[in-house]
């Protein structure tokens, strides 16, 4: 038997489940972004640190982006340049992990944040032409 959901939980899953695509594609960003300063901000050599789980998350949502690239919705060139940039944001957060090093956070990072400002500029200027 499933569990019930609290009216925070349902509302929740509900807005998620009805929102835009590119409100989806913003949360996704959202939540690397987020998975990846909260392991910037753990002890990164210390195993029971959450530095692991949490780099995988950022990593498991950016595989995630990567493969939900869809060649045939649009320019050829914005999908090519836009997987480039996701495998480079997979290898950094693979490196941080393998080196159990901070340090390639912060490139990842950066390019998600950029990525983040441009979709959401997309969605501004989507909601105004709707």
């Amino acid at each position: 038997m499933a569990p019930k959901l609290t009216a925070a939980e349902a509302y929740l899953n509900s807005s998620v489940e009805n929102a835009p695509p590119i409100k989806i594609v913003r949360l996704l960003y959202q939540g690397a972004i987020r998975f990846l300063g909260q392991a910037a901000l753990e002890d990164s050599r210390d195993p029971r640190s959450k530095f692991i789980k949490l780099l995988s998350d950022a990593d498991a949502i950016v595989a995630e982006l990567r493969l939900a690239l869809d060649a045939g919705a649009g320019s050829q060139e914005v999908v090519s340049n836009l997987e480039s940039l996701y495998l480079f944001c997979e290898a950094e957060i693979q490196r941080a992990m393998l080196d159990r090093s901070s340090d390639p956070i912060a490139g990842a990072k950066a390019v998600l944040e950029t990525l983040l400002q441009a979709w959401s500029k997309v969605e501004v200027e989507a909601a105004r032409a709707a």
